[in-house]
């Protein structure tokens, strides 16, 4: 091999490794795009349900919420939330989950988890096991059940 072919070798080879670096890259940057929007959405929809809450003096029935999501700015980005309003008592704590929505990845930059939205309004994302842990301990035998049989 003379010295142009390597030359047209390593050029080629170069090109590729920076395509291919740019497309793993888009494609993260696409599903951190998802995940962004999907903790924006669910805070615009906190917004809306402490604003329920405040006015009415209960959480809002679920219906209200999916009506809700519709018209929330990147709500579609949610996929479907599981809403929680139905299992919180009276009295619960501020950190109680009171809504959260899955959110899968396949890439090796970010981990799967979920959006959560907290009794008190809070927002914020949580890594799967974290997430699974915490809502372990809030759950009720009959919400268990419940979710065990859909």
């Amino acid at each position: 091999m003379d010295k142009r072919q390597k030359t047209i070798l390593i050029e080629s080879l170069t090109v590729i490794a920076v395509t291919v670096l740019a497309v793993v890259g888009l494609v993260n940057f696409k599903d951190w795009v998802n995940r962004s929007e999907a903790i924006k959405a669910m805070d615009g929809l906190s917004k809306l349900i402490q604003d329920y809450r405040t006015k009415n003096g209960i959480l809002p029935p679920e219906s209200y919420v999916e009506t809700k999501q519709k018209e929330v700015e990147g709500g579609v980005r949610l996929g479907r939330p599981y809403y929680r309003g139905l299992f919180i008592e009276p009295g619960a704590k501020p950190d109680e989950i009171l809504a959260y929505a899955p959110k899968p990845y396949r890439s090796s930059f970010l981990e799967d988890g979920y959006v959560v939205m907290f009794l008190d309004g809070t927002v914020k994302w949580m890594a799967a096991d974290e997430f699974e842990k915490l809502l372990e301990t809030q759950r009720s035998p009959f919400e268990a059940e419940l979710i065990e049989r859909q």
